[in-house]
C-alpha cells in the first residue's frame, strides 16, 4: 500500500525544486557575506570597541566615586566648603607646584 495523497504534478515538482535552489542560493549568499574577512574584521572590531566602552564606563564610573568621596571630605552637606579641610590640601598643592617648579628649573639652568 502506498500513500498516493503526496502525488504532484510536475510542474508542482519543478516549482518546489526552483523554491529549493533560490533558499540554497541566499543560505549561501549569507554565509559568503558570514566568512568573507571584511565582516570578518568588521566583527572584530564592534566587539573590540564594545569592550572599550565598556572598559571606559566602569573608569568613569570609578572616577564619579572618587570625585564624589573628595567632594564629600571637602563639602558640607549643606553645600557650605569645609574650609578646615581645604586649607590644608590647597597649601599642600601650592607647596607641590612650588617644589616641581624650582626643580624644572634647577634642570635647566
Amino acid at each position: 500500500m502506498s500513500d498516493t495523497s503526496d502525488i504532484r504534478t510536475p510542474a508542482q515538482i519543478e516549482a518546489d525544486i526552483k523554491r529549493r535552489r533560490e533558499t540554497l542560493a541566499e543560505t549561501l549568499d549569507e554565509i559568503g557575506v558570514r566568512v568573507h574577512p571584511k565582516t570578518i574584521v568588521g566583527d572584530a572590531k564592534a566587539k573590540v570597541a564594545a569592550s572599550v566602552d565598556n572598559s571606559l564606563g566602569r573608569v568613569y564610573v570609578g572616577a564619579s566615586r572618587i570625585v564624589s568621596d573628595v567632594k564629600g571630605h571637602l563639602v558640607r552637606d549643606d553645600g557650605a566648603p569645609r574650609l578646615e579641610r581645604i586649607v590644608p590640601v590647597a597649601l599642600v598643592a601650592v607647596a607641590l607646584v612650588g617644589v616641581l617648579t624650582v626643580s624644572s628649573r634647577r634642570r635647566k639652568g
